[in-house]
């Protein structure tokens, strides 16, 4: 890998596989000029922000689909396998997860919509598997993309700002579907318009705070994601550099404790998510 400084390094393990289009006369990072517009993978960072909006993270759409798919196989492989006798291991650890979010739906969602405990339960596993992709150490799975021919290559779909908006987005509109379908366009513009102060002639205001709260929902649920689990990724990285006898030391102690912080990640994107939801179904 083309990392020969402390820096270099860090930046190669925080940039993506980015797949876009760069255009005609473009001189690329091994001198060559593209003769053509055409779509490829960037092999720099700056060839990467040089592809703009319409680049596409593969890394981060691959390991998503993939965490996702493993997700549905490893349920269903359960489901289809239950005993009505002493649990094995495997469906002992299914059963207590779909009981905790069926305990936290319960207890959070106040509405009635037979949705809202499934896409909870696949919000908090699907997060938890991405998260826990972090545990494998950062130089692995670069060093088999490297073998494969791949210059950059990242492993944690949610230390991207483009995977947790993602999601968030989902969940966002999702907020909107279930505020427009119960209480109508009328209830909801009526909610946003007299919220919190019932006065006509406060409704400027309401609207300008009730607008900017709805909008904020999304970006907090995503960047606190991203947050925590970019400087967890950056905290790897670092003991990376460092003596081989120091990674031990550190490398352990930081990855239990992660254990944590990958779960309770995952947790809080889906309370905040059952929470939004049960203040869309309110129909005051």
């Amino acid at each position: 890998m083309a990392a020969e400084t402390p820096v270099e390094y860090i930046q190669h393990h925080l940039t993506n596989l980015t797949y876009g289009k760069l255009p005609a006369g473009y001189e690329r990072a091994d001198g060559s000029v593209m003769q053509e517009a055409s779509w490829t993978f960037a092999t720099s960072g700056q060839e990467a922000v040089d592809m703009g909006f319409m680049a596409i993270h593969v890394d981060t759409m691959g390991w998503s689909i993939a965490v996702g798919l493993f997700f549905l196989g490893l349920f269903r492989f359960v489901a289809t396998r239950m005993t009505e006798g002493t649990p094995g291991g495997l469906q002992n650890l299914v059963e207590i997860t779909l009981e905790f979010i069926q305990g936290l739906v319960r207890d959070t969602f106040h509405g009635k919509n037979p949705l809202i405990a499934p896409l909870a339960l696949t919000i908090f596993v699907w997060i938890f598997l991405m998260n826990a992709l972090k545990l494998i150490p950062v130089d692995y799975v670069p060093y088999i993309a490297h073998a494969m021919g791949l210059e950059y290559f990242r492993i944690v779909p949610t230390t991207d700002p483009n995977g947790t908006f993602g999601i968030s987005i989902g969940v966002f509109l999702l907020i909107l579907f279930y505020s427009f379908k119960v209480k109508g366009v009328g209830g909801f513009t009526k909610e946003l318009a007299f919220t919190p102060f019932n006065h006509w002639s406060l409704v400027p205001f309401n609207l300008l705070l009730e607008i900017l709260a709805l909008i904020i929902k999304p970006i907090s649920l995503a960047l606190r994601l991203f947050g925590n689990m970019y400087a967890g990724e950056v905290i790897f990285v670092l003991i990376a550099l460092l003596p081989l006898w120091i990674q031990w030391t550190l490398n352990f102690p930081w990855a239990v404790f992660h254990l944590l912080v990958i779960t309770l990640q995952a947790f809080i994107f889906t309370v905040l998510t059952v929470v939004y939801l049960s203040s869309a179904h309110e129909d005051h």
